[in-house]
């Protein structure tokens, strides 16, 4: 494939390019070496991260050759943030999160065939360099004047944090990586948010004038919603992909909640949808919103790379199940875990009257309600009709030991679990 960059246009996923003619004429010669690189300063990826794994993949798919980058040396450091240091971790800490990250990066890429990835880590040739040739080597060749300019280095010279001078090296750092991959591999290509154009400039710039070559960089937009709030995070915090840290359920319902004015966007963003499946999804979003079948189909094509199509099985079936249109005793213990974990709870043990299951979970205001929800057939355990005032918790009612899912009408959910 040659028109990689007009499918990456058509999903609004170019924002900026060193020289867009001259990377259209590469990429049409082909194959293109290029990267892309993440900092292990959390233990996992977000979903922002997703959309430079999922660029990185639609160029594979077109025939170009992916490096992987994860920075172990980087990672140490920190890129600088907008307003404040970022905390350090220890090499230990950073080492096995490196690890995580590598993990997590593999699902995404083909690391065999003609165009076969491969992973890289910074500290592979930063961790034996020492200060005197990191000043002489690689720091001679930039300015403090254009150091400062960067738009994120400006912004916190100008904080009451200011920016150390550890952070402040970052970009020098960043810089090197794009030369040392284009010494060992012929890297000439560098894939990054629009937030890191500065420090993606920052290698264009030392190749040049360390190896008289013009090598490329290519920024996607930061994704926003409609709101124009940043996209990416839930009531809870960030959306991990790590599954310990937001569970595949969890996952699968931050897409399937997405509102109807950016599911196309995220379609385009997110998916390797075709343009004719996305019109024929955002014509759904026209005429049957209600349906949602667009958000299902991004939450669960997302879940799945993710995550895998059996988890993404499990958890369409507990949310079915949850209303009543599944069995709950089939579901395994961490998929009803992750099901039921933002649910409003109690703590509640076998014997424990299901009245005081009702107004412990909040979903009637007392006891006396919670005996007239259960007089007019409206209360549930585990999609079982409570028909005594008098009904306790069996033993077999806590799923796995742990839980039992009540219910108050259709769509009104709480969870009792053990101690």
């Amino acid at each position: 494939m040659t028109d990689v960059l007009d499918e990456l246009h058509w999903r609004g996923l170019v924002a900026q390019s060193t020289d867009e003619a001259a990377l259209r004429s590469a990429l049409a010669e082909g194959p293109v070496t290029y990267y892309a690189g993440f900092d292990p300063t959390a233990q996992s990826l977000h979903v922002g991260h997703m959309v430079q794994l999922l660029n990185m993949r639609r160029l594979q798919l077109a025939g170009h050759r992916p490096l992987a980058l994860v920075g172990g040396a980087t990672g140490l450091i920190g890129d600088p943030r907008p307003t404040t240091e970022r905390s350090m971790q220890s090499p230990e800490v950073v080492a096995g999160w490196v690890d995580r990250i590598r993990a997590q990066i593999e699902p995404f890429l083909d690391f065999e065939g003609p165009a076969a990835a491969r992973m890289v880590n910074n500290l592979d040739w930063t961790g034996s360099m020492s200060a005197i040739d990191f000043l002489r080597d690689v720091g001679k060749h930039f300015r403090v004047g254009t150091m400062i300019a960067k738009d994120i280095v400006a912004r916190r010279l100008h904080s009451d944090e200011g920016i150390s001078f550890t952070e402040f090296s970052y970009q020098i750092l960043q810089g090197m990586d794009f030369r040392e991959l284009y010494t060992r591999y012929g890297c000439t290509l560098q894939l990054g948010g629009n937030d890191q154009w500065g420090n993606l400039l920052s290698g264009v710039d030392l190749i040049r004038k360390t190896e008289a070559t013009a090598v490329h960089a290519l920024t996607s937009p930061l994704i926003t919603k409609a709101d124009g709030t940043k996209m990416g995070k839930s009531e809870g915090g960030a959306v991990w992909l790590d599954p310990e840290l937001t569970s595949p359920y969890a996952f699968y319902q931050y897409w399937v909640n997405t509102a109807d004015a950016d599911v196309v966007h995220y379609l385009k963003v997110f998916t390797f949808r075709s343009r004719e499946e996305i019109d024929a999804l955002a014509q759904e979003v026209a005429e049957r919103p209600f349906a949602r079948t667009a958000q299902k189909a991004l939450a669960g094509d997302l879940t799945t790379l993710v995550h895998g199509q059996a988890a993404t099985d499990a958890v369409i079936a507990a949310s079915q199940a949850l209303f009543g249109r599944g069995e709950l005793r089939e579901l395994d213990e961490r998929t009803l875990a992750g099901a039921v974990a933002e649910l409003p709870s109690t703590v509640a043990k076998a014997g424990d009257p299901v009245v005081d299951v009702l107004v412990g979970t909040g979903l009637v205001d007392s006891k006396s309600a919670a005996r007239r929800a259960i007089a007019e057939g409206g209360a549930y355990v585990n999609n079982v009709k409570v028909t005594s005032e008098d009904a306790v918790l069996e033993p077999a009612d806590l799923l796995h030991g742990r839980f039992a899912v009540v219910r108050r009408g259709k769509r009104t959910l709480g969870v009792a679990a053990a101690e």
